[in-house]
This record gives C-alpha cells, sequence and structure tokens, in this order.
C-alpha cells in the first residue's frame, strides 16, 4: 500500500462510515412523507441528504479531535481507532478537516436556506453548533449526558420534519411522530457506543448517562430504543387510517433481535458492542427504506 492510498484508508476511517446511516435515513423517511404532498424536487433532496451526510462527517472529525485533547480517548480506548489520538493525523489537521467539511455543508445550506428560508438556516445552524458542541466547549453535551437528547432531536424529528419543510414548506404532527424512529434507533446507537466505552468514560471525567446510571440503563436504553422505534408505524398507520405499506418496516425488528440479544447478554464487551453498533446501523438504513417505500406504496 503506497502512501496516498494508506492516507486514504486513514481518513475514510476517520469519518466513522458506519455512522452516516444515522444522517441518511431521516433523509429518506423526510422526503418520502413529502411525496405524497407534492412532486418531490431531485435537487433539493441531493442537496439535503449529501448536507446531512457532511455534517455527519464534521461531527465525526471534530469529535475525533476534542476527545483527544480533552483527555477522553487514551491507550485503554475499547472502540475503533482514533486517528488523532493514534498519532495518525495531527490535531491541527483533524480540526482543519473538520472545519473544512463544516464549510461544505454550510455552502450547501447557503441553497437549501434559499429554497426553504429562515426555519432552515436555523435547523441548519444549530446542527452545525450541536455537532460541534457535543465534544467542544466547557460544557460539551456528550459529557454531561445530555447526548441522547441531542441525538433523539437532531437525528430524528428535527432532521424528518427540516426535510419535510424543505419540499412542502409545511409541517405537521405526522412528520414529528415519524421522526422519533429514526432519532430512537440512532439513540439506540449512542447507546451501545456508551455501554462500550462505559469505564473510560468514567476514569476521563466523561458523565454519560450510561456512566451516572449503570450498565443496566444502557442495556434498557438501547432495547427499548429499538423496539419503540420499530412501533412507530403501528402508531402511524392507526393515527392516519392509511399507509398500511409502512409496516413492513416493522419486520425490520427481526434482524435487530441478534443486537438486542447480544447487548443483553454482554452489554459493555468491546467487540460485542462494536458489532451491534454495525448491525444497529444496517438496521436503522433498513428500517428507512422499508418505512419510506411502504409510505409511498
Amino acid at each position: 500500500m503506497d502512501l496516498s492510498q494508506a492516507q486514504f484508508k486513514i481518513w475514510f476511517l476517520s469519518i466513522r462510515p458506519k455512522t452516516l446511516p444515522a444522517a441518511a435515513g431521516p433523509v429518506l423517511i423526510g422526503t418520502a412523507l413529502a411525496y405524497g404532498d407534492r412532486p418531490i424536487h431531485i435537487g433539493i433532496f441531493l442537496a439535503t441528504i449529501l448536507a446531512a451526510l457532511l455534517i455527519q462527517i464534521g461531527t465525526n472529525l471534530s469529535n475525533d479531535y476534542f476527545d483527544y485533547v480533552k483527555g477522553v480517548d487514551t491507550k485503554e480506548r475499547t472502540g475503533p481507532v482514533r486517528a488523532t489520538q493514534a498519532g495518525l493525523v495531527s490535531p491541527a489537521a483533524m480540526m482543519r478537516a473538520s472545519v473544512g467539511i463544516f464549510g461544505l455543508a454550510a455552502v450547501l445550506g447557503l441553497y437549501l436556506i434559499s429554497r426553504g428560508g429562515w426555519p432552515i438556516m436555523v435547523i441548519g445552524i444549530l446542527s452545525i453548533l450541536s455537532g460541534i458542541l457535543y465534544t467542544a466547549g466547557p460544557l460539551p453535551l456528550g459529557y454531561v449526558g445530555l447526548g441522547e437528547l441531542f441525538v433523539l432531536l437532531f437525528f430524528g424529528p428535527v432532521a424528518v420534519g427540516g426535510t419535510y419543510y424543505l419540499q412542502t414548506h409545511s409541517i405537521n404532527p405526522i412528520v414529528i411522530i415519524a421522526g422519533l424512529a429514526p432519532g430512537l434507533i440512532s439513540t439506540a446507537i449512542l447507546a451501545v457506543n456508551n455501554l462500550r466505552d462505559r469505564r473510560t468514560d468514567k476514569a476521563a471525567g466523561k458523565k454519560t448517562l450510561v456512566v451516572r446510571l449503570g450498565r443496566k440503563f444502557g442495556v434498557f436504553e438501547y432495547i427499548a430504543c429499538v423496539v419503540t422505534a420499530s412501533l412507530i408505524p403501528v402508531v402511524l398507520c392507526w393515527i392516519t387510517k392509511g399507509h398500511y405499506g409502512s409496516l413492513v418496516s416493522v419486520f425490520a425488528l427481526y434482524t435487530a433481535w441478534k443486537s438486542i440479544y447480544a447487548v443483553y447478554l454482554k452489554g459493555d464487551d468491546a467487540p460485542t458492542c462494536n458489532q451491534v453498533l454495525e448491525d444497529t446501523g444496517k438496521f436503522l438504513i433498513l428500517f428507512s427504506v422499508l418505512f419510506s417505500a411502504g409510505w409511498v406504496l
């Protein structure tokens, strides 16, 4: 492997591609919800999903940097390699990359603001700020037990609602309820991450909910989020008295049983959690695709 290939691999792993379904899933769902109200603008859809992915990548790079400088990522880390902590990328280079990616997201945001107005500007600014403040600042969201709330909102109703608003210039309770599904699954992903890192987070003073409330809470949180998210389509069909095709997404829960069982048995075992993280990301994208397809059919 030559230098350029090695560098590409380092940066590719740094963006944490397994987390990207958390950004793409809500955009698919929001677009599907809008499809029944008016024709979908493909340009807006593509810009929305790309901006969401860029914000997620920028957040991942920012977290890589700030977790290192705050001393949370150490050689005792049990998760995937973090490039800054491992010495593969300098802190300055990681920060520049994060700023650059957020900058690209902001450029796309200008186009989206031109189509959606000030509500989209507010969502965009808050999304980028929250991504940075998740690990930055004197009271990082992820360090004081607010990570779950941030993830539930911004990877759920905010992302789905913002996508829907861009296409329709309106919002309604159905969209907000639907947004809870991807938000809950993303929260489950965070729960597993925090279960895996519970001991090192505690040693570093990072007070996630799992650190504060213990392993049993983290296991319950994961299972409750996955199961509740899978029941959202049932609630929506009951409210709307239609869109029964979306119930096909409930069957995605079948693919999550292995992860639920693994978390129940070995909720803080690092290899187990790493596999569950990957599988839950796949569950999120499968759920999003099935729900979206079923809703519009």
